[in-house]
């Protein structure tokens, strides 16, 4: 079963784009771009990343 964590290798803040990128199998660049769309376009995107780095778990150390 697949998870969304928070990445720890492929991260620039708190590593929330990475995450989405591993999960969706994606370049996080495209979901960093989508952040900064939100941001700039609509304000929201602040608010629905610290949404999401609250919510979504840190990646496990193996």
């Amino acid at each position: 079963m697949k998870r969304l964590y928070r990445s720890r290798d492929d991260r620039v803040i708190f590593g929330v784009c990475g995450g989405f990128g591993k999960y969706f199998n994606m370049d996080p660049v495209v979901f960093r771009v989508i952040m900064i769309l939100l941001v700039f376009g609509f304000g929201t995107g602040i608010l629905f990343y610290l949404i999401a780095f609250l919510i979504i778990p840190p990646e496990p150390i193996n």
